[in-house]
């Protein structure tokens, strides 16, 4: 049986959205992404990256002096699971209940209704 994958914080998400974005990277071009929109320092983002790595959520290639960082799971794998979190804590198992509760909580566009409408005849149609 696989080990489950942990479920990554908030920070951690925004480091692994920079990884799946940027793909391999060392800790000081994670920090220089972060910077633009979070008052974090280096060694901050250094410490956080070694606890996800010791977590699973990043895998470290130290064969250079300057260790690089990958995402351990794609950004779909990582999503499907936490969606698949939210839905059966917060909305008991009900998918519909999620959709409901996005749709309300901000208004919707014409085109993110089509676009929504166009996904689910693409999920039906699905074998």
């Amino acid at each position: 049986m696989g080990r489950v994958q942990p479920k990554p914080t908030d920070t951690e998400l925004a480091i692994l959205r920079v990884l799946w974005e940027r793909g391999p990277s060392t800790v000081r071009q994670v920090h220089e992404v972060l910077a633009d929109t979070r008052d974090t320092g280096y060694t901050t983002t250094l410490k956080l990256m070694q606890i996800m790595a010791d977590k699973g959520l990043v895998t470290r290639n130290e064969s250079a002096r300057t260790h690089i960082y990958s995402a351990a799971a794609g950004q779909e794998q990582t999503e499907h699971a936490l969606v698949k979190d939210l839905v059966d804590r917060a909305f008991g198992g009900s998918a519909a209940a999620l959709v409901l509760r996005a749709l309300s909580a901000k208004g919707t566009s014409a085109a993110e209704l089509r676009e929504i409408r166009r996904l689910i005849d693409d999920y039906r149609e699905k074998p």
